[in-house]
């Protein structure tokens, strides 16, 4: 222990004379959980219809008018052919184009129903694909509240089937989907920390000649991976810590299971910490270790349900998936932040995480060439 005493008091002295990481520490979390949750919104909203009126009819008008208040769509033109409202796509001014056929009133009294065209600009898969759904239910609503035979006698009048549905959002009930993004990235700001900068630890040893007097000193394998893992934990935890007090002062989100939190960050750190120290022992440069880092990374954040859905992924992508702690970490903080989930509900993910854990910084250890 009292070697490891020494090679830890060498690590933060190191750490502390880089004014970046003590800038990284205080600034980035700060940054990152004000700036990321506010640009990082999937609510598509200001989606821009052009529109081809070929009937002019009160039913056309209030149609138009009711896309417009909807708050969804803005209606940037009114456009005498389909073929001229098509030029508003291409020229990236449009979303969306609705054809409103000639004989549209005509139709919809007469045979009680019509065809409209719809065009969308599928470049924004994302824009098109969940504004066109809006323009469809702002369509339906339209439909549903038309009184299509106002001349039949009283008593006689055809009514529709209504079927009236009352639903609640639980854990997040006005949907907002910066609640559902600030947990991920406090995720994503420990991985930075414990996928980037451990892996560039032992290799700038490794630059600044510092590996050899190391390699020929009486310090074991597990004391030199100990002693550089211990540090980043400490600053992954103090990360960790300033963006729980951002969350509660800027989000108002107060989370129950504190301890569960702070339980999962720290063998979710020391994971990540082993994968960046395994990284750092094959590489030989910094720009090496920070490429192999990023590769790796890229692939466990866009993979790990922070954007889209686990569920929704193939089978072998959700295989993948699972074989990542980025994933496990992000369901529990979530779990915990929004559902208020005690351990009982989490504690499988906790043995995924500390089976990680102890995989991957066993391989470090092992892996570390120490000559004597």
């Amino acid at each position: 222990m009292k070697m490891l005493r020494f090679i830890l008091q060498k690590e933060f002295r190191q750490i502390f004379r880089n004014k970046s990481i003590l800038a990284m520490m205080f600034v980035m979390p700060i940054v990152q959980l004000i700036i990321l949750p506010t640009a990082m919104n999937f609510n598509v909203k200001n989606v821009n219809v052009s529109v081809v009126d070929n009937n002019h009819s009160s039913y056309s008008q209030k149609l138009i008018s009711k896309i417009g208040a909807s708050g969804y769509f803005n209606i940037v033109s009114s456009d005498e052919s389909y073929k001229k409202a098509l030029t508003h796509i291409e020229d990236g001014t449009a979303d969306l184009v609705m054809e409103i056929p000639i004989n549209f009133e005509k139709n919809l009294v007469r045979e009680g129903s019509e065809n409209l065209g719809i065009s969308v600009d599928a470049i924004n898969g994302t824009k098109s694909l969940i504004g066109s759904g809006y323009l469809n239910q702002v369509i339906a609503q339209f439909a549903a509240s038309l009184n299509l035979n106002p001349k039949s006698p009283v008593g006689f009048q055809e009514q529709p089937v209504m079927i009236n549905i009352s639903s609640s959002n639980w854990y997040n009930p006005l949907a907002e989907y910066k609640y559902y993004v600030v947990p991920a990235v406090m995720v994503l700001l420990l991985t930075l920390i414990g996928g980037f900068i451990s892996a560039l630890n032992i290799v700038k040893e490794k630059e600044v000649g510092t590996i050899e007097q190391i390699n020929v000193s009486p310090i074991n394998k597990w004391q030199f991976i100990l002693g550089k893992l211990i540090p980043f934990l400490m600053i992954g935890l103090i990360v960790f810590t300033i963006s729980l007090g951002v969350c509660w002062i800027v989000y108002g989100i107060i989370p129950q299971g504190i301890g569960i939190l702070y339980l999962f960050a720290t063998v979710y750190m020391i994971a990540l910490l082993g994968f960046g120290l395994l990284i750092s022992t094959f590489c030989d440069s910094q720009v090496q270790a920070m490429f192999v880092a990023f590769f790796f990374v890229m692939i466990f954040v866009l993979m790990s349900g922070l954007f889209t859905s686990v569920e929704s992924m193939p089978d072998w992508a959700r295989t993948v998936s699972n074989c990542t702690p980025i994933t496990h970490f992000i369901k529990v903080i979530r779990m915990v932040i929004l559902k208020g989930s005690g351990f009982g509900d989490v504690k499988m993910e906790l043995l995924y995480l500390v089976i990680f854990a102890l995989f991957l910084n066993t391989l470090a250890i092992l892996n570390y060439k120490k000559t004597s």
